[in-house]
């Protein structure tokens, strides 16, 4: 019986071809699949024997960081350099919340952040991109607030915006608010006795740098809110609320009016 070499011959070309041309493929697949593995991988922090502590600006606590968390935390500075960063350390973040009258900032907003969030953004570039993106539509959104009580009128009693980065992978925001009058009535008559036997050009001067520097966090509070809509909205609540409550005498009115800060 003869044999066909031919068709032999001609099947395992054939047969070759067509895993040469599933090569490229494979190959790309499996590339593909390195790269999300890659892209996938929970990556460790430095551990906290490598932190330090050193001047990374403004803090809350003994906050500390390794070597990378320090660089990345500059440049996350310096690439929202319109606000106003706050590095607050792991055991003081309860504190930092509860106390976030005392940072307000009239020019810039606040962002509180803790130092395991910096050294986890440092490292891995997944977790940096989220709370990056989160950060940055956060400034927007609060741009868009201030607009809007300045508008609306409700912006005089209002010392500073901020933001928090939350554990649970959100943000959340803030607004620290002056008491009003009649809740610090008996503050700024103390302010005025003080000043009373001044010239009047000074003790105006004097009376307001007074008043500003002697508020302390009793004196202010704190609205949270987890989103920009819901802070307009309970920002104008309390003010409504306390214009509503306030009933003054002539003399109360007085006393209110007393110190003239246009001077």
């Amino acid at each position: 019986m003869s044999i066909n070499t031919n068709n032999i011959i001609g099947g395992a070309i054939n047969s070759y071809q067509a895993q040469a041309a599933k090569k490229p493929e494979t190959l790309q697949k499996k590339a593909e699949e390195v790269k999300e593995k890659k892209t996938n991988e929970v990556k460790t922090p430095a551990n906290e024997a490598s932190r330090k502590a050193g001047n990374y600006g403004k803090t809350i606590g003994q906050a500390k960081l390794s070597k990378e968390g320090a660089k990345y935390y500059e440049e996350l500075k310096k690439k929202f350099g319109n606000m106003d960063f706050i590095l607050v350390s792991k055991d003081m973040k309860d504190q930092a919340q509860a106390n976030a009258g005392a940072f307000a900032n009239p020019n810039k907003m606040v962002v509180l952040i803790d130092e395991d969030k910096i050294e986890q953004m440092a490292v891995d570039e997944k977790f940096r991109a989220q709370y990056e993106g989160l950060i940055e539509k956060a400034a927007n959104n609060l741009s868009a607030l201030k607009e809007k009580m300045d508008n609306s009128g409700q912006s005089s009693n209002i010392l500073g915006y901020g933001l928090e980065v939350k554990d649970d992978g959100e943000i959340g925001f803030f607004a620290v608010l002056r008491k009003s009058a009649e809740a610090q009535k008996e503050h700024i008559e103390k302010v005025t006795e003080k000043h009373q036997a001044e010239k009047k050009a000074a003790a105006k001067k004097a009376a307001k740098e007074a008043f500003e520097e002697s508020l302390k966090p009793e004196d202010t509070e704190v609205i949270r809110a987890d989103s920009i809509e819901e802070l307009l909205q309970k920002v104008g609540d309390y003010n409504f609320a306390d214009r509503s409550n306030i009933v003054k005498t002539e003399q109360e009115m007085q006393i209110g009016q007393s110190i003239d800060f246009k001077g």
